[in-house]
């Protein structure tokens, strides 16, 4: 199957937003999207990256760039959101965006990528562990502020 992945734009909004709620049972305002698109579309850090075929958007990443001051880490990337639409899963469309972060993360000159998963994703963390990705000997913390 043929995909064009590329930036998203804010036309691409409603259709990222939908696919993300679909994917991941979430209740993302547009209000709110729209908002947090506009404040972070012109940092080349914040990437929203999409993929289209027959004519719609079927699959997603957001790629967040992080430039340390340690060498140890140096520059990684941090990916959340990877999703593609359920009706297309099963053609290695996961696979190809996940190329096309790797090329992308190679051109800001990252040492390493990491992404989220949430544990009840498991024919995602197959295709993750198929590309490459290791699971740390780490816990994902979180604090609501």
């Amino acid at each position: 199957m043929k995909v064009n992945f590329r930036k998203a734009t804010e036309e691409d909004l409603e259709a990222v937003i939908s696919l993300c709620n679909e994917c991941f049972f979430e209740e993302t305002s547009m209000e709110y999207a729209r908002k947090i698109f506009n404040e972070t579309k012109d940092d080349p850090n914040d990437i929203y990256l999409v993929g289209e075929a027959d004519g719609k958007i079927i699959a997603h990443a957001k790629i967040t760039i992080i430039k340390t001051i340690y060498e140890n880490m140096n520059i990684y990337a941090i990916l959340n959101h990877v999703c593609v639409k359920p009706d297309y899963r099963r053609h290695n469309i996961a696979t190809k965006m996940l190329e096309e972060i790797q090329k992308i993360c190679k051109e800001y000159n990252c040492k390493a990528m990491e992404l989220w998963s949430n544990n009840v994703r498991v024919p995602a963390h197959a295709c993750y562990k198929k590309f490459g990705f290791h699971l740390d000997d780490a816990g994902f913390f979180s604090k609501k502020i």
